[in-house]
């Protein structure tokens, strides 16, 4: 155990690995053969598993990647002389090499200023009706991140007014769920009233960060929007052959609770480190820590020495070291993280 703690970093909750509940599933279905492309059994399962979570009859598809599942959803709600509002810290916007352009067939971002990654449904009128012009991309979409790069997390009441801007606008809305169970852990509130019961029309439901080895899931919540949704899956290359196992997965995720429990567990572990360095000097958290991420802001020699003493951690988002945890989270190497940072911080001011 003390040697698979030792290896545990924090710099993204993409380094951990797959969750019990997710890898059971995934063996059950390995056993025998099943009907290819999504007409398997275990696809219907955690369709309908997904339906029964939200409390509506949405429809449901699977993609490999989050970038392929939120580029392929902007995509089907505008043509190619259509423009998305996102944060200008958005995944979409620095993360996605241009992906959602190139699925829309040039699509352009619009970006709207945001200090903690939450985008205002003031900041994204003010892009959204900065020209009318034929010279201009019009504005079609708008995608928001639950919970965001900078790990805050949209209230149901903040949900609403950038859903009824949207729709005084002639905008549809897309919520970038890749840590969605996060916010809802965060929150205690469920699914359906953190998307469609709050004006959502498109959900991309992150299962990779929640425990999973691959795998999105698509929701239109708006049935209407999902027209030869599926074609659009088999052009960009996300219709799995072998569908079953992006499908399975998520029948273990969602019908023993493990999506939310993976959640509450990283959150809670962001928490403690938060907590625990709360009063080292020349050290402070960037950004309120409401999810699963950590930002520390300290000087460069503390930074430093926490990366010589072997941690790994970005700065790319507010300057400061960001810390993310996940489902498989050692409390005891997260405490680890806290003394070193102490210790660090320590050694810099002296």
């Amino acid at each position: 155990m003390a040697d698979i703690l030792s290896e545990q970093q924090f710099a993204s909750d993409n380094y951990s690995g797959i969750c019990p509940e997710a890898w059971a599933a995934m063996e059950q279905a390995n056993a025998g053969h099943a009907p290819a492309y999504g007409a398997d059994a275990w696809t219907q399962r955690a369709s309908d598993a997904f339906r029964e979570l939200f409390e509506t009859d949405c429809d449901v598809f699977f993609a490999f990647n989050g970038t392929a599942a939120n580029s392929m959803a902007l995509a089907a709600l505008c043509r190619s002389y259509h423009s998305v509002i996102c944060a200008e810290s958005a995944h979409v916007e620095t993360d996605e090499c241009g992906a959602p352009e190139f699925f829309s067939n040039g699509s352009k971002l619009l970006v709207a200023p945001s200090a903690d990654g939450l985008l205002t449904p003031d900041a994204m009128r003010a892009v959204a009706e900065r020209r009318s012009d034929i010279h201009y991309p019009k504005p079609r979409a708008v995608t928001i991140t639950q919970s965001t790069e900078t790990g805050r997390v949209y209230s149901v009441a903040e949900l609403q007014a950038l859903s009824e801007t949207c729709r005084s606008l002639g905008l549809r809305l897309h919520m970038d769920g890749a840590r969605f169970a996060n916010a809802c852990a965060a929150l205690s509130l469920s699914p359906a009233e953190l998307t469609w019961k709050a004006g959502i029309d498109v959900l991309c439901f992150g299962g990779t960060k929640n425990g999973m080895a691959v795998g999105e899931a698509i929701l239109f919540f708006d049935r209407a929007l999902a027209e030869d949704f599926d074609y659009r899956c088999k052009q960009a290359g996300q219709l799995a052959s072998k569908m079953r196992y992006l499908s399975a997965p998520w029948v273990g995720m969602l019908e023993s609770g493990a999506w939310l429990n993976n959640a509450r567990h990283a959150n809670a572990c962001a928490r403690r480190l938060a907590d625990a360095v709360a009063d080292v000097p020349g050290v402070a958290a960037i950004f309120p820590v409401e999810a699963n991420a950590v930002f520390l802001s300290a000087p460069p020699a503390t930074l430093e020495a926490l990366r010589l003493k072997g941690w790994r951690f970005y700065t790319f988002i507010g300057g400061g070291a960001r810390f993310m945890f996940a489902w498989d989270t050692a409390p005891e190497r997260v405490d680890a993280l806290a003394r070193d940072i102490r210790e660090c911080a320590a050694l810099a001011a002296a």
